[in-house]
């Protein structure tokens, strides 16, 4: 996150009037350079001169830059319990399927738009749309994998158009709509299962990366399950000698080495699970951090429950680093392939 400036010549800048005003409506923090402290435009601290203000989206941004939370006004609070029940009740809204818009369930809660985009970004770290657009993306993939008709699909996961779909899936399916639209038709999956130290190993792979990797169990299980996830792929063969060179590297972070090259990845994900999994990446080898942690880095500190639930989705174990994550008490938590991998994971990492 870049902070923009606002100097003597920008105080004109909404923003800063927001911070005259003392407006407890506005959903950003700023940041004073002098004192290396971050304020809600709320705070009833003396004001700085507007050349020595920075603003940031989010008091996680502020914190990256090298600021601390104000003790007066508490920019790294968690959200009030109104503001997180009116999300959840906009979740619950948008999750009914009838594609309301952002302007009808906040007219619905009796608040604005923007407000409720606020109320979004400081609980889920996530606009209105994008938790609704991820929503139905699921649908879409729940109607897809029953072996309905894409044109059936798209209309009964709320798209109002197949213009619509495409615009909206590409990047979340990892693949075409029309291609995911018959559970991977169009889609050529090539994988390989290999021994590893913690049992059979699957690795999965589209022309874009890495799209799905198992562990643990044994291969006919896990070949089975891959079939499951995209059963309509035009293909899904098996290439050991093909992908030699990225097995290795799994085996290499299953092993607690450091990796030789950075593997590219064709996840899906709703816009939360992608911003869990790329703060997961972030997390060193050799140590963990609490699923509060977790929501707190991205923003979210009351979402802790969202982000194990995160973790538990992730489709590339080991290259996302979902292991590295346990309880604040220091309990293992949970894993996809077993807590007797996790633990075995963290212990060739050496962590602690």
């Amino acid at each position: 996150m870049t902070a923009t400036v606002a100097d003597a010549a920008r105080t004109d800048d909404p923003r800063w009037r927001a911070v005259l005003a003392r407006d407890p409506t506005s959903d950003f923090v700023y940041a004073v350079l002098t004192t290396r402290v971050y304020c809600r435009p709320s705070c009833p601290s003396r004001r700085p001169r507007p050349e020595h203000v920075a603003f940031f989206d989010r008091g996680a941004d502020a914190e990256e830059h090298g600021y601390r939370a104000c003790r007066r006004c508490r920019p790294d609070a968690p959200a009030t319990d109104d503001r997180v029940a009116r999300v959840e009740a906009a979740c619950r809204r948008f999750d009914d399927g009838d594609g309301a818009s952002v302007a009808a369930v906040a007219r619905e809660l009796g608040v604005t738009p923007d407000a409720l985009r606020r109320d979004f970004g400081r609980v889920l770290g996530v606009s209105p749309k994008q938790y609704a657009n991820g929503q139905r993306v699921e649908r879409l993939r729940a109607e897809l994998r029953d072996g309905r008709d894409v044109t059936g699909a798209l209309y009964r996961a709320g798209y109002g158009s197949s213009s619509r779909l495409y615009e909206q899936s590409d990047a979340r399916l990892g693949m075409t709509p029309a291609s995911y639209g018959a559970g991977g038709t169009g889609a050529t999956i090539t994988f390989t299962v290999a021994p590893s130290p913690l049992g059979a190993l699957l690795v999965a792979t589209t022309e874009r990366g890495v799209c799905w990797i198992a562990l643990g169990a044994e291969s006919v299980a896990l070949e089975e399950r891959l079939r499951q996830e995209f059963p309509a792929a035009t293909a899904v063969a098996r290439d050991d000698d093909a992908l030699a060179t990225v097995v290795g590297e799994v085996l290499r972070r299953i092993a607690g080495e450091l990796p030789r090259e950075e593997l590219p990845l064709d996840v899906r994900g709703t816009a939360f699970q992608l911003r869990v999994w790329q703060e997961l990446q972030r997390i060193p080898r050799g140590e963990t951090r609490s699923y509060g942690e977790v929501a707190a880095a991205i923003g979210v500190p009351t979402g802790a429950r969202a982000v194990g639930a995160a973790c538990g989705a992730n489709p590339v174990s080991v290259v996302v680093p979902c292991h590295r994550v346990v309880t604040a008490s220091g309990g293992l938590g949970g894993y996809a392939w077993g807590l007797a991998v996790k633990e075995a994971l963290l212990e060739r990492e050496g962590a602690r």
